[in-house]
């Protein structure tokens, strides 16, 4: 385990509202799912101000997928897929259930696991700069447990893992979520939430989860906040959404009493792929206490604390979170190459 780097590359400059990537639906084992696109755009110039003319020949173009949180959806990650897009071309997720996707025939873990094991197949099949090589592949709070799962179940998939406030088993649940965690686990509590949910408006929950998930709600611009409320409404149209929450969270914690190989800090030992730690230090959902003990448990890592930031990085801190992954993305790259050269005939003379 080692502190993260962070890349020197030039980055778009922050200004100006970027809207939802667009999507559209991919097949699974279990249905369909919405995945949105953003698109390589290629290096920038020193400055972070778009250039002329196109990118360069041997710019490195890779893969990304973005896989979301409990009660998220794939617009999470609208600007951190913005700012990698220098480097990667990314796709975002809507997990079973969450955001534009239909709901399963049942909610696991080990279903989400599966849907995202299916999208990385279809990235790495789509013709085009990348095809047929591994993904980067990220993670938040309940889509880092299953990027955890994802990682060491299928390693030829996966390139590096950036987990962000990864959701592994704790035995003692955060004041955040103990209440609801003993809740979500009687029969018959999705339907009740379903109900209690459709008596408080999109805008209070909106500002409720801004209060939990963000070291400083003050950051969240205006528009991102007026894009979640309206995700919200759209949200409470669909049957299903009060179910997807509840019982995607009912089987988190139920996935948290798995024991020998089952347990994803075991499983967590045998991914291969080069890692990233990210926490917020003012986490009130998972303890960023866990950053060391996650790192440390992969067998090649980094981590990133920040200061100030807390259940949503990639939400809240884009710039620093992305510069970790670009600088994973780089140094794994490198390791390739050199890796290649001490294979090849002349390496070996």
């Amino acid at each position: 385990m080692t502190d993260a780097r962070l890349s020197d590359v030039p980055l778009p400059k922050p200004g100006g509202h970027l809207p939802p990537w667009p999507g559209d639906t991919v097949p699974v084992s279990d249905g369909e799912v919405f995945v949105r696109h953003t698109p390589w755009r290629g290096p920038l110039p020193a400055g972070g101000a778009p250039g002329g003319g196109e990118p360069p020949a041997d710019a490195p173009r890779e893969r990304a997928l973005y896989v979301h949180g409990l009660g998220g959806a794939a617009t999470n990650w609208t600007d951190f897929a913005g700012l990698l897009a220098v480097r990667f071309d990314g796709w975002a997720l809507d997990l079973p259930g969450f955001g534009q996707s239909a709901p399963p025939r049942r909610y696991s873990i080990q279903g989400h696991v599966q849907a995202v094991v299916d999208v990385l197949e279809w990235i790495v099949a789509r013709p085009g700069p990348g095809q047929g090589e591994p993904v980067h592949l990220a993670g938040n709070s309940l889509g880092g447990l299953v990027t955890v799962l994802v990682a060491a179940r299928r390693p030829d998939l996966v390139a590096t893992l950036t987990l962000i406030s990864a959701a592994m088993p704790v035995y003692r649940v955060p004041a955040a979520l103990d209440r609801a965690v003993a809740l979500v686990l009687l029969p018959g509590v999705p339907a009740l939430a379903s109900r209690r949910l459709a008596g408080v408006s999109p805008e209070q929950r909106v500002r409720g989860l801004l209060q939990v998930c963000f070291g400083d709600p003050s950051r969240v611009p205006p528009e991102r906040v007026a894009e979640a409320v309206e995700e919200a409404r759209r949200r409470d149209e669909q049957p299903w959404a009060g179910q997807a929450l509840t019982r995607s969270l009912r089987g988190l914690m139920t996935s948290y009493l798995r024991v020998g190989r089952a347990n994803a800090w075991r499983t967590a030992r045998s991914v291969r792929a080069p890692s990233l730690v990210v926490w917020g230090d003012r986490d009130r959902l998972v303890d960023p206490r866990l950053a060391p003990r996650l790192a440390g448990v992969l067998p090649d890592s980094r981590v990133q604390v920040q200061a100030g930031v807390g259940h949503l990085a990639m939400l809240e801190a884009p710039e620093p979170t992305a510069r970790a992954v670009l600088a994973l993305a780089e140094d794994a790259a490198a390791r390739r190459a050199r890796d290649g050269a001490s294979r090849s005939p002349a390496g070996q003379a």
